[in-house]
């Protein structure tokens, strides 16, 4: 395993199933389930893994610490997928990202982790409610079995 997309495909075959680790102030690990998938970055155009997180703990343990771990597994078969988050959301806004841009882009990248809605505007509406923030990850280090 030695690339993005071998993990991804991974990730397909368990509904895009992965877990994300990352560091908190005390040097503790905290991990979390997340559907993840791959695209390309929306501002740099670079192959990247992404998902959609929200939560006060889990967003400031990525803004002061953003080295992410991504595992995932089907069956004995794992890859990790490793790399810096980059967050675009209500509470980390970037100028060539509008509302409505993130809107869209929050419905990118859960399809590319394999979702799909019934009804989007009610996806929409949940997502912002939430304040639902896309994690993009530009790999340092993919390696598996």
């Amino acid at each position: 395993m030695t690339n993005l997309e071998e993990a991804a495909a991974l990730a397909r075959s368990e509904q895009g199933l992965a877990v994300v680790s990352t560091l908190r102030a005390d040097a503790s690990i905290q991990s979390s389930l997340v559907n993840a998938g791959v695209l390309d970055h929306p501002l740099t155009g670079n192959p990247v893994l992404a998902f959609v997180t929200y939560g006060k703990v889990k967003l400031a343990n990525r803004r002061e610490r953003p080295q992410v771990t991504t595992a995932f597994r089907s069956g004995w078969n794992w890859a990790t997928v490793e790399g810096r988050a980059q967050l675009i959301g209500p509470a980390d806004p970037h100028p060539d990202v509008d509302s409505e841009r993130l809107r869209r882009l929050l419905r990118e990248v859960f399809t590319a982790a394999g979702g799909t809605h019934d009804d989007w505007d009610e996806y929409d509406r949940v997502m912002a409610e939430q304040g639902r923030t896309a994690v993009f990850v530009e790999p340092t280090r993919v390696y598996g079995n």
